[in-house]
């Protein structure tokens, strides 16, 4: 059925316009004034809201085996709540276990991601290195789609990449014009870190800030981007919550490197005191790698975000009941890392950026759409309001009110980062390539409506990178 969206104000990342919006088999057929319905279309009155682009988080783990346990949300579920907030599309990650096949992984992933109520694209992580890994990364971005690969510089004696393998999968990258990513933790520092606190009796959640201080996450977002900068390949850095990586990062800007920054919609918004709850199950549930900071942090994470040196943000939702945040009561290093956030990440940054005149409404589909779907070769398929493009639109009431409760949550998890905050702005329609999931509160999310979306690589654009940096 085609469905015309009429009255409302479009926002895409650039223009600002009064137009109605036609959707036909999935994708956006029109955009003009006065556009007349076709015979049998479901119209929509959007007056007094805009319509905008589906969110897209480039950054989420959803059923994601980890520290003993599962992450909460399956992919189903974590894409549900999504589309109840305005997220209309994922990039997840596909982590293989050391010596696994990065192939055997990926189709272990997508099989679980099948039940997806959204659409999906997957970064592929690199945990170990030889000839195998560099064959199959091949693999991976010419036949499947895969057009960045994450590097873990945290976790020792897991998942974490030495030098050694990030000169190795960067250069690599480089050859298949795929985007490396890293988590910037120096884990060396950090598993001395625990090993001292632990001995001194620190055992609590009060313990997981200071075994990853920001200076851990400065040093490796400076050795990361300084690898790259000698290889001549781009870089991105997810979940940048330091001040210290921050400068990192716009220090190889400024010198003209290609260097990309996310940022995560909690450590905006939530600082360091959390650990100091004296409540074991409300601290552990913010145990989330880097941790929240402190608020000094907050504010130049805004500044950052405002300035253009941060260009996505995003969740890193992974969620972890209590009962699975409890194997840790004894030792803080077992608890499970991560927290939610993929429902309430649009509401968030709406509330806290377009409201407080951080961010214009432009710049929100900026942050929350456009940039992640033009970093990770999803546009002009996702991201934003093209004719041909795929029928991924939230229509927004900038006016409406709610309050964040784990009680009317969609998320799979019994907390929730952002309980009791009252946010203004939210979604009040979420379609999903045409199909409408999300109605003034009534989720319709349907299992397996999710595909997977393949992300071409660019060589010739990363061999211009190359030549530059020289």
């Amino acid at each position: 059925m085609d469905t015309l969206i009429r009255g409302g104000t479009l926002i895409d990342a650039e223009v600002t316009e009064r137009k109605d919006l036609l959707i036909r088999d999935g994708r956006i057929a029109a955009i003009g004034i006065d556009l007349e319905a076709p015979n049998g279309a479901k119209t929509i009155d959007a007056g007094g809201q805009y319509v905008m682009p589906g969110g897209i988080d480039p950054h989420t783990h959803m059923e994601l085996p980890f520290m003993g346990t599962v992450a909460s949300d399956d992919f189903y579920s974590g894409t549900a709540a999504g589309l109840a907030g305005g997220t209309t599309s994922i990039i997840d990650f596909v982590i293989p276990n050391p010596q696994q096949s990065l192939m055997a992984a990926f189709r272990e992933w997508r099989g679980w991601a099948e039940k997806a109520a959204s659409d999906y694209a997957f970064h592929v992580a690199v945990t170990w290195w030889d000839e195998s890994v560099n064959r199959e990364m091949g693999e991976l971005a010419h036949e499947h789609g895969v057009s960045s690969f994450k590097h873990f510089m945290a976790y020792k004696n897991a998942i974490m990449c030495d030098d050694e393998v990030l000169v190795n999968s960067f250069t690599r990258c480089l050859e298949l014009g795929a985007l490396p990513t890293v988590h910037a933790e120096n884990g060396e520092l950090v598993y001395r870190l625990q090993k001292q606190l632990l001995a001194r009796g620190i055992t609590g959640p009060e313990a997981h800030p200071l075994s990853r201080p920001p200076a851990v996450e400065g040093e490796a977002a400076n050795r990361a981007i300084r690898i790259a900068e000698v290889l001549g390949a781009p870089i991105y850095v997810v979940h940048v919550s330091a001040r210290q990586a921050l400068e990192a990062i716009m220090r190889a800007r400024n010198e003209g490197q290609r260097v990309f920054g996310e940022v995560l919609a909690g450590h905006l918004l939530i600082d360091d005191s959390v650990y100091r709850d004296l409540d074991f199950t409300r601290a552990a549930a913010h145990v989330m790698s880097p941790p929240f900071r402190p608020k000094a942090h907050q504010r130049a994470l805004w500044a950052g975000l405002q300035a253009g040196h941060l260009h996505t943000t995003a969740t890193d939702h992974c969620c972890f009941c209590a009962p699975q945040k409890a194997a840790g009561k004894d030792d803080f290093t077992k608890i499970p890392n991560g927290c939610g956030g993929i429902e309430d990440r649009m509401g968030v940054l709406w509330h806290y950026g377009v409201n407080s005149g951080r961010l214009t409404p432009n710049e929100f589909v900026k942050v929350t759409s456009t940039n992640a779907a033009q970093i990770f070769n999803l546009y002009p398929r996702k991201g934003s309001l093209r004719i041909g493009a795929d029928a991924d639109v939230v229509i927004w009431d900038p006016v409406a009110t709610r309050t964040v409760s784990v009680k009317t949550h969609h998320q799979n998890v019994d907390f929730n980062i952002f309980e009791g905050r009252e946010l203004k702005g939210l979604a009040t329609h979420t379609f999903t390539r045409g199909q409408l999931a999300w109605v003034d509160g009534d989720l319709r999310a349907e299992r397996g409506r999710g595909q997977y979306v393949p992300r071409p690589t660019n060589p010739a654009y990363f061999e211009a990178i190359r030549k530059r940096a020289k």
